[in-house]
């Protein structure tokens, strides 16, 4: 659900930071790291898929994943025509949107973007890994009504994409305090300390106040106070679950791949003292 602008905008915007406070210096903020344990867990990135499922997959594709792979994180063909099938009736299908793309292009300028390989596509060098911008993207969503679809978002400001996981998460509110130079035909003219609230309900309050004897630079605070604490910490879980699966999907044979190649080093290593000892064998007896 996003326009061409702004999926082209996403490979470039820094994103920022989550539910406690953030500090933000100059034009970047620090992405919050994801908990890469979970990438080991099959609970979890059983969870994620079934997140996934209910919540993107109505919208976005995974065209490059069939739904037979699951079974490579312990999910078998029952489950995953049970639970995980809602597009289709055969295992063996790719992963594709419930939404036509047609119809999705007419209403929103351009398809919602396939995300087999969302996260190895969004990773950015001196920030994080795809895994950790996604993370942080899908915790930083906030009310904000002068947006088109209520919803805004401190990783990827003005976001196209109403928040997925809404329902989960809960009412919270995000508290912006900054520190904005003050500028009088084009000159400096001192700091102003800014305090914006998004409430929940997607109202928003502005207060300045000016500041005195301030020499840095401009300063940014985030700040989200959630209504239920409890549902808070849940969410945050279930977006670890979800990225994981994500992170997973764009490459669901990394696991395997690191097993193989453990048994080929230790066949080259065996392999290589057989070869030597072979060779002193033959050559023994040449002088």
């Amino acid at each position: 659900m996003m326009h061409k602008m702004i999926i082209k905008r996403l490979l470039v915007l820094v994103a920022l930071a989550c539910s406690a406070a953030v500090h933000a210096a100059g034009g970047g903020i620090v992405w919050d790291k994801f908990p890469t344990e979970k990438l080991d867990d099959n609970a979890a990135l059983q969870h994620g898929a079934k997140l996934f499922v209910n919540h993107c997959l109505g919208c976005h594709s995974a065209s490059y994943m069939r739904y037979n792979r699951l079974q490579d994180i312990g999910l078998t063909p029952q489950q995953i025509k049970a639970n995980l099938l809602f597009t289709t009736d055969k295992v063996g299908e790719v992963m594709k949107a419930s939404i036509d793309p047609k119809q999705a292009k007419e209403w929103f300028g351009a398809a919602p973007p396939d995300l087999s390989v969302i996260a190895r596509s969004r990773s950015a060098a001196g920030q994080g890994s795809g895994a950790d911008y996604l993370y942080t993207l899908l915790r930083t969503y906030y009310r904000d009504d002068t947006k088109p679809t209520g919803w805004n978002n401190l990783a990827f400001p003005s976001i196209g994409m109403p928040h997925p996981l809404w329902d989960n998460q809960g009412a919270r509110t995000l508290t912006i305090d900054q520190i904005v130079e003050v500028k009088k035909d084009g000159k400096h003219a001192g700091w102003e300390a800014v305090k914006t609230v998004h409430a929940a309900d997607g109202t928003v309050a502005e207060t300045r106040t000016p500041v005195t004897e301030y020499h840095g630079h401009g300063a940014l605070v985030y700040e989200f106070t959630p209504a239920d604490a409890a549902r808070e910490a849940k969410y945050t879980g279930d977006v670890a679950d979800l990225v994981a699966f994500l992170h997973w999907m764009g490459d669901p044979s990394a696991k395997a791949r690191v097993k193989i190649g453990v048994w080929v080093l230790l066949f080259l290593f065996v392999f290589t003292v057989i070869a030597w000892r072979l060779n002193a064998a033959y050559w023994k007896d040449v002088k």
